[in-house]
């Protein structure tokens, strides 16, 4: 099962709490055609777990992991990096 890093934690509240999400929502990862077709993760605030997603919880934060996600992600740690500007980004770690 995906883990949930602390600093990942943290960046997930804060950008749920700036959109005015509402209480239960959470970050939804799920597979997305890019322009050449080829299937990419992407991450979106979603209000709720779609049909049969995967519920991650660990420190306040809540991840909705889309089955084929699920399945891509299931040993990996969702963590925090900053970037050369330092801001803060979540990046996927073994």
């Amino acid at each position: 099962m995906l883990t949930i890093s602390e600093s990942a934690a943290e960046v997930i509240k804060v950008v749920l709490a700036g959109g005015d999400s509402p209480e239960g929502s959470g970050l939804r990862i799920a597979p997305v055609a890019d322009e050449s077709g080829e299937a990419e993760l992407q991450a979106s605030i979603a209000s709720e777990p779609q049909g049969e997603d995967q519920v991650v919880e660990e420190s306040g934060a809540r991840v909705f992991l889309e089955p084929q996600a699920a399945s891509l992600l299931g040993d990996k740690v969702l963590d925090a990096e900053r970037d050369d500007n330092g801001e803060l980004n979540l990046a996927v770690r073994d």
